[in-house]
């Protein structure tokens, strides 16, 4: 069984010109990459842009495994202001778009923590569930499914615990974010989502602070992580979302190159783990 390997494309920045990445990710070595270009802006993507990338993925053949939506610096589709909130919708709704057109099935989102005041809660709530039930017919129209990603300060992901056992997997599924798993009770959360996981972030750090270190250089136990993995819902490709900044690598070619590798080590173990599987099934 060959497992396809995928990269953030915001290994070393996340806005600009993305073809350098491509390129790059390309001659790596990799077949897949998560598109986070401007993850974190108000940004817009033109049919025009989005029609660009296409051809940029074609050029360097390279395919889109999942989105990380957009978490907007002024819009966003759970503020308490209307308009923001508004805002916030049509960012996401671009994304869902831009995503169905580059051959993907995923958007990632984060979600905020609920708040400890009842009113605020209640609030919260209501904000969550009104821009959820606008964005599920959108996101179904366009066949793709919205992933809530466990964040590094939310310990046992209620918010999201609760939100899936509310909505079916064909619009909501789980992000598992090793590195914020590992600062908090991750891998007891994903034993319990592992039936809705619809996609991975892999990263390593200290277990103290959020790294996005290369695997195999922190203190994740990536053996427990692999078998996990393997009796979840999640079939698709190893997706690393390691980035240079914390990796004392300056070089993007040497960097990937080792990404490339601890990927490629990772995906060995999945592969050991999936032959036990099968074998203790079989007996």
């Amino acid at each position: 069984m060959t497992i396809g390997l995928a990269i953030t494309t915001d290994y070393s920045k996340n806005i600009g010109d993305p073809e350098p990445y491509l390129k790059k990710i390309s001659e790596a070595g990799f077949t897949h990459i998560m598109w986070c270009h401007e993850w974190n802006t108000d940004y817009l993507y033109s049919e025009l842009e989005i029609e660009n990338i296409i051809k940029l993925l074609e050029k360097y053949n390279l395919k889109v495994l999942d989105l990380h939506a957009s978490e907007g610096k002024e819009n966003d589709w759970l503020s308490k202001d209307e308009s923001i909130r508004t805002a916030g919708i049509e960012l996401i709704k671009n994304r869902i778009v831009m995503t169905n057109k580059l051959s993907s099935e995923v958007i990632i989102s984060h979600i905020k923590l609920e708040p400890i005041d009842e009113y605020e809660k209640q609030e919260y709530w209501d904000i969550m569930y009104k821009s959820l039930n606008e964005l599920k017919p959108y996101a179904k129209k366009h066949n793709v499914r919205i992933a809530l990603e466990n964040n590094h300060d939310d310990k046992d992901c209620n918010e999201i615990k609760k939100l899936l056992s509310e909505y079916d997997s064909d619009f909501l599924g789980f992000c598992y974010d090793s590195g914020h798993g590992n600062l908090g009770n991750g891998i007891n959360v994903l034993k319990e989502l592992k039936d809705r996981l619809i996609s991975i972030h892999l990263h390593d750090n200290d277990g103290e602070t959020d790294q996005h270190k290369l695997l195999f250089s922190g203190t994740i136990d990536w053996n427990e992580l692999a078998k996990i993995l393997v009796e979840s819902a999640y079939k698709k490709e190893i997706n690393m979302e390691v980035h240079m900044k914390n990796s004392n690598i300056s070089n993007e070619i040497i960097f990937l190159s080792k990404a490339y590798a601890t990927g490629l080590k990772f995906s060995k173990l999945i592969e050991t783990y999936s032959n036990n599987l099968i074998i203790n099934q079989l007996y």
